[in-house]
């Protein structure tokens, strides 16, 4: 770790003052990178998290449970590279920010936004919830650059350039082939372009995170030329530890680390465990409930909170069980040896996929301590894991702003 990367790890963990006196303490502070939201957020009770609800973070949860903040995604689907797909992607993350905006001023004894990391620690100290904004597929910015300063203003701090599917910005690690853009290989990955190359200027300029998880290895080899700034992967895993093409490899692991940027360890049951068995099972679940209901195909904002949906994901548990904190623990010690303590970071995806056994929803997030001490990371290490790292990163590319 250069000297440069090691001051600023120590004043970051200076924030919060001294570290944990006792293995039974909690961390400083807890950050989980990415937890999705569905489109009517807030919007009808079923989704108002300032009660009990079947998303897997809502505020009781996160009280309960030890999780202090999230960084809560403005994620929308891939549609077409054309007008009408822009405009549509524009109104879905409308729809999100409204969403977020709610929960804010309904619950402002609660959880307030955090746009700074100084901010995120201070609502810790006075006994708040933290929520950060964070863009998930930049395909959302309708093509216009000036979308992202909207963004910015709006409390998007952390910048993801593309999902599933390749879209304006780069290609993507999974492309759609179901409509018909080519598998992944060297050939058709082309990286990032000349509009994903001015997002991530815009971003270096206002002071926003770039974020690659989902992205083609060369979309991720270009954005680190490309950024002034360290990157992070808000969730994404190891390759080396499941061959899947979501995982990063070890080389960029280390190119990731070597610019002083985080990977957040993501506890998503695909890229955690091959189990095909438990795939089908899902699909044929899905595709029932879907018929039951009477739609085309299965809605995850209408169908995954459904009671049936609910005890039919129950037995297929029983078949064919998720992940555990230990196979989690497993790829973040991967992580660690190959990028350094400095930059892995957690995440769980929840309400997105995410949730293994151990950690099913907020309201478990001490196990994840529990089972890191076990594994034998100290407190320091822990205090980098859970937050440090990307308080770090986050403050170094504050500084570096121009705006």
């Amino acid at each position: 770790m250069n000297t440069i990367v090691r001051i600023a790890t120590l004043a970051t963990l200076t924030l919060f003052g001294a570290l944990p006196a006792h293995a039974e303490t909690d961390p400083p502070v807890t950050i989980d990178t990415h937890v999705d939201i569905p489109f009517n957020y807030m919007g009808e009770p079923r989704f108002d998290v300032g009660g009990n609800t079947r998303l897997l973070v809502d505020l009781g949860k996160m009280e309960r449970g030890g999780l202090n903040a999230a960084f809560f995604v403005i994620w929308v689907p891939q549609h077409a590279l054309d007008a009408a797909g822009y405009a549509k992607a524009v109104k879905q993350a409308s729809q999100k920010y409204d969403g977020i905006g709610r929960m804010l001023m309904m619950y402002p004894d609660r959880i307030r936004l955090a746009t700074t990391p100084e901010q995120l620690v201070a609502n810790h100290k006075a006994g708040l919830l933290s929520a950060t904004i964070e863009i998930e597929n930049a395909y959302s910015l309708g093509h216009d650059i000036h979308r992202l300063d909207a963004a910015f203003d709006r409390g998007a701090r952390s910048v993801g350039l593309v999902h599933v599917g390749n879209n304006d910005l780069c290609t993507s690690s999974l492309p759609d082939t179901k409509h018909g853009e080519p598998a992944m290989n060297s050939a058709g990955d082309k990286g990032i372009s000349d509009f994903g190359r001015a997002v991530v200027h815009r971003a270096n300029q206002l002071g926003m995170m770039v974020d690659i998880s989902h992205a083609s290895d060369h979309c991720v080899r270009d954005a680190l030329k490309v950024s002034s700034t360290p990157i992070i992967a808000s969730h994404s895993g190891a390759r080396a530890v499941l061959d899947h093409p979501r995982n990063l490899p070890d080389d960029l692991l280390r190119a990731i680390a070597a610019k002083g940027g985080v990977i957040d360890a993501v506890a998503y049951k695909e890229f955690l465990k091959n189990d095909p068995g438990r795939e089908a099972a899902e699909k044929k679940l899905q595709d029932a409930i879907a018929k039951q209901a009477g739609e085309k195909e299965y809605d995850s904002d209408s169908d995954d909170y459904r009671p049936e949906m609910e005890a039919g994901m129950a037995e297929i548990q029983k078949n064919y069980p998720l992940a555990t904190l230990d196979d989690y623990v497993k790829q973040i010690r991967h992580m660690v040896k190959i990028a350094g303590i400095d930059h892995v970071g957690i995440a769980s995806d929840f309400d997105g996929g995410g949730g293994i056994t151990g950690w099913k929803d907020a309201s478990e997030t001490r196990n994840v301590t529990a089972a890191l001490r076990k594994s034998g990371f100290s407190d320091a290490d822990i205090a980098k894991l859970w937050g440090g790292n990307l308080l770090r990163v986050w403050g170094e590319v504050e500084r570096h702003a121009q705006h």
